[in-house]
């Protein structure tokens, strides 16, 4: 119990301090006007309070990730909880403040159109690929995921999941289509407050029931003994550090009214997301041994220790209030993976988004591919959405150490967590069989990082470069 709640204070300090330096360092100008009203067209960009932002952007961000995530990172043991901790706030913080920031003095440009500017126009077609087939993985992942959990409240029939999963694909059209202050502006609010109730019940509900949280050690307790690194760091990447993240917040830089709200809403939001993933992690390692939690999550998955959970903590009815909120997740991540996925899709192709049927004709062909993904197995979506995942972070960190990099202040903060997760998903690529080369562990690591140690030497004699030329013009 020591250890959850010195994680729970370390974030906290984390987001009072780091978080302060880290919007500092980037000169945050509350003088400055956002694209929300110079470039405001009542459909994306729509000026909004920090309230509504930071609720919208916690949705947004959250998913099933820092629930699923840190359930099969608990089978590591307290271990986990460091990268939860550490990651969120000197990798994920970071990364989720300055994807948003950037993007907003760039009036509100997505990723892609940040590598453009940044890396280069030929990488960005390579980053608007990734970008969206991340996207069409985790709205497909987050159409899937909701529609079992709901069938499993409801019936368990299998003949009534592709109504659910029909239900879900036209809320999505939904809220993918129409201004983003009609339908996201108006129940992520309440859809918000639901999911941090849900999961203060879970916290409330470990300590009253009793089971002790494990205290922090070192050891790997795998039951497979799968290595920690690389795999926990894609394994827990929402609640620590996730590419996902850099696709959501441009939605938020178009919606942003004051620069000095950045730090709450970016910053801010993944702070709250790590204590929803510290709380799941540590309610999972309460109730079960690494071999119970291994046992059950291979009869039922995930899902099935969330309903252990909820049920064990909070009883059968508070249980379902909490499953609930857990649904909630998945559901306000996946239209705005769709809403995302057209934005970039209009912005690369220059289709104007003020007509509504301009908006159908983008959106309609993604959710065609997405229906089609819906068949594929779930566990091999997920990891090649958890690898892809990790890799646009990756993309968004070394975009962050360049912007930081020419504005001449403390571009470390960046090139850091850039270096580390460049070298996870490098190593992770040689190691794992299934989407990889399936090498031994040692060879995966050692290859991991001469690739990071040369993509990092390319960065600074580009910097170099720039630096020169900026100097004789």
């Amino acid at each position: 119990m020591i250890t959850f709640i010195t994680a729970l204070v370390l974030l906290l300090l984390g987001y009072l301090t780091y978080g302060k330096f880290v919007d500092k360092t980037f000169k945050s100008d509350g003088d400055k006007s956002t694209p929300a009203h110079t470039l405001e067209d009542g459909v994306d960009f729509v000026p909004m309070n920090s309230n509504k932002n930071a609720f919208i952007q916690i949705l947004n961000i959250a998913g099933v990730g820092p629930i699923f995530g840190p359930i099969l990172g608990a089978l590591y043991g307290p271990s986990a909880f460091l990268w939860i901790v550490f990651g969120s706030i000197f990798a994920g913080g970071v990364h989720d403040y300055l994807t948003g920031m950037i993007s907003l003095r760039f009036g509100g440009a997505h990723l892609p159109a940040l590598a453009s500017q940044f890396l280069g126009k030929a990488f960005s077609h390579i980053v608007n690929f990734f970008t969206l087939l991340l996207l069409l993985l985790v709205g497909t992942v987050f159409v899937s995921a909701p529609a079992k959990m709901i069938n499993e409240l409801l019936s368990n029939d299998a003949a009534t999941l592709p109504l659910i999963v029909l239900c879900i694909f036209s809320y999505y059209i939904i809220a993918t289509v129409l201004p983003i202050d009609k339908v996201i502006g108006k129940i992520y609010p309440v859809l918000g407050f639901l999911l941090l109730v849900s999961a203060a019940g879970i916290c409330i509900g470990m300590f009253l029931y009793g089971n002790p949280i494990p205290e922090l050690n070192f050891e790997n307790m795998h039951p497979k003994g799968i290595p920690y690194y690389p795999v926990i760091f894609l394994t827990i990447s929402c609640g620590a550090l996730s590419g996902f993240h850099a696709t959501q917040s441009p939605i938020i830089s178009r919606t942003i009214n004051n620069e000095k709200d950045g730090r709450k809403v970016f910053y801010g939001m993944m702070i709250v997301e790590a204590v929803i993933a510290m709380i799941w992690a540590a309610s999972a390692m309460s109730i079960t041994n690494g071999n119970d939690l291994s046992i059950l999550m291979e009869n039922g998955g995930p899902a099935a220790v969330v309903n252990k959970i909820a049920t064990v903590f909070l009883g059968t009815v508070g249980g379902t209030i909490a499953v609930l909120g857990v649904i909630v997740l998945p559901i306000t991540s996946g239209d705005t993976s769709f809403r995302a996925a057209r934005m970039i899709i209009a912005d690369y192709l220059k289709i104007d988004q003020k007509e509504l049927k301009n908006r159908f004709m983008v959106a309609i062909p993604i959710f065609a591919i997405s229906y089609i993904l819906t068949h594929m197995d779930f566990q091999l979506l997920w990891r090649y959405f958890s690898w892809a995942n990790q890799v646009t972070a990756a993309i968004a960190l070394w975009i962050g150490a360049i912007y930081l990099y020419e504005k001449k202040t403390h571009y470390i903060i960046a090139l850091i967590p850039a270096f580390f997760i460049t070298s996870v998903v490098n190593s992770f690529l040689f190691y794992d069989p299934t989407i990889g080369f399936g090498f031994d562990i040692t060879t995966s690591n050692w290859i991991g990082l001469a690739m990071t140690l040369m993509i990092t030497i390319l960065f600074f004699r580009v910097m170099k470069k720039r630096t020169e030329k900026s100097n004789n013009i």
